[in-house]
């Protein structure tokens, strides 16, 4: 299963993006603000707990977040980044590089109805791994 990232507002307190399964729309994403400099090190760019993953296709499971005391996917191998998962989440507050879930309103830094998103994104990604695929999400 493919999870698509698309990422269409680079504001200066967050990002909001576009998650879809399999090219069909599944709901709206918060991340923090893209630092990302093209060619140079995460290191050089990174300001920890406050800068977006870098684009990239990663791999996906779902795993106990002791953080959150519950499963959440997991992204893996996401350079100069650890721990980074897809929960819920209203505003940049509520991020520190995770991807948040939710629905965006057209206006403002934030997303809403995140709950009933990640529930969503969790079930579809559990169906895949139940069927034995390989998740993946590519982050533009």
């Amino acid at each position: 299963m493919n999870l698509d990232l698309d990422r269409f507002i680079h504001g200066s307190a967050c990002t909001i993006g576009r998650l879809s399964v399999d090219g069909s729309y599944l709901c709206d994403t918060l991340e923090d603000v893209v630092r990302e400099v093209k060619g140079e090190s995460v290191k050089t760019w990174k300001v920890p707990g406050d800068t977006a993953i870098p684009v990239g296709s990663y791999q996906v499971l779902i795993t106990y977040s002791p953080k959150f005391k519950r499963n959440l996917p997991l992204l893996l191998a996401v350079p100069g980044f650890d721990g980074i998962r897809i929960h819920a989440g209203n505003t940049k507050e509520d991020t520190e590089g995770c991807i948040l879930v939710g629905h965006y309103s057209g206006t403002g830094d934030a997303i809403v109805n995140s709950r009933t998103a990640l529930d969503v994104v969790i079930e579809r990604i559990q169906i895949a791994r139940d069927k034995s695929e390989t998740v993946t999400i590519n982050v533009f």
